[in-house]
């Protein structure tokens, strides 16, 4: 079917009381793995491309939004393409004409002044470009090897005030908050700040994103749906269950050397992962209707 837009499946998301899957992919294993998995959940996804796999994609968009877009064109799912955590003005403005209906533009990084500014003029130009725009307020730290923020520190969590503010001034069209859970995670521990979640979806008019979710236990994902969050990013979760299943597969068999082997218990370990994930945030059974119980989800 045509690319989905991720905007309005987070529309549809919220109106529900559902959030919508966002998988981080870095290979076409990735890419397919994510699709796959979605089409077993009968759920829509969106597949995320972060500044980071660009660079590691010796910092070539196309090849990887090309190999994205063919596959979700194919999907039997809605499947939109969104790129991630971008620092880069010239990356995003390579989106428009590489398939993707939203960005998330980071400018977190920086002080409050400079990041209301930057994404201000981030989200001027990629709405005049009909691009979905997410930002992101707090610290929620773990990219690039950050140690995870002290939430004692401030700024490290989201302030209500602060977001709606923020929100107002920057016209963007999401908010990732800083509620708890870090980035890269591999054991699922993290645990959110529920009274501060049910605060910001109060004083704030805009879809709520998580980030970190790969470190989150299956209830506290359920919680933070149950709580607002309309979309959940989901990058690391991924990776570990890839690299477990080829550690696996090369140590029973140390002669191996067609790459297709262990790539494709690797694609197959993420498929299982992405379908099992999907039902906590909204869906248990993969039917649509938010009845279902998901079966518990362990790694690392």
């Amino acid at each position: 079917m045509p690319l989905a837009a991720t905007g309005e499946l987070i529309a549809a998301a919220a109106a529900a009381h559902r959030a919508v899957p966002a998988f981080n992919v870095i290979t076409l294993e990735h890419i397919e793995a994510v699709v796959a998995g979605a089409e077993q959940a009968g759920a829509p996804v969106v597949l995320q491309v972060s500044e980071n796999a660009v660079k590691y994609r010796y910092g070539r968009l196309l090849p990887l939004a090309r190999a994205a877009t063919e596959a979700a064109e194919r999907a039997t799912v809605p499947v939109a393409l969104h790129l991630d955590h971008i620092h880069s003005d010239d990356l995003l403005r390579q989106a428009p004409g590489a398939g993707f209906s939203s960005v998330m533009y980071d400018a977190a990084r920086l002080p409050y002044e400079q990041n209301l500014a930057a994404t201000r003029a981030a989200a001027d130009w990629a709405h005049a470009q009909g691009l979905w725009v997410e930002a992101e307020l707090g610290q929620i730290g773990g990219k690039n090897g950050e140690p995870p923020p002290d939430p004692h520190t401030p700024g490290a969590r989201t302030d209500p005030r602060e977001a709606a503010g923020f929100v107002a001034d920057t016209g963007v069209d999401a908010l990732a908050v800083a509620i708890g859970s870090t980035h890269a995670m591999t054991t699922r521990t993290a645990a959110l700040d529920h009274a501060l979640l049910g605060r910001l979806y109060a004083a704030l008019d805009v879809p709520l994103v998580l980030h970190g979710s790969s470190g989150l236990p299956d209830e506290e994902l359920t919680a933070a749906v149950a709580g607002g969050i309309a979309k959940v990013n989901i990058g690391t979760a991924l990776n570990v269950a890839m690299t477990g299943a080829i550690r696996e597969f090369l140590a029973a068999r140390p002669e191996a050397a067609d790459s297709r082997g262990y790539l494709g218990v690797g694609r197959e370990a993420m498929v299982r992962a992405v379908a099992r994930l999907i039902p906590l945030l909204g869906d248990g059974d993969g039917d649509g209707d938010g009845d279902g119980a998901a079966p518990p989800l362990a790694y690392g």
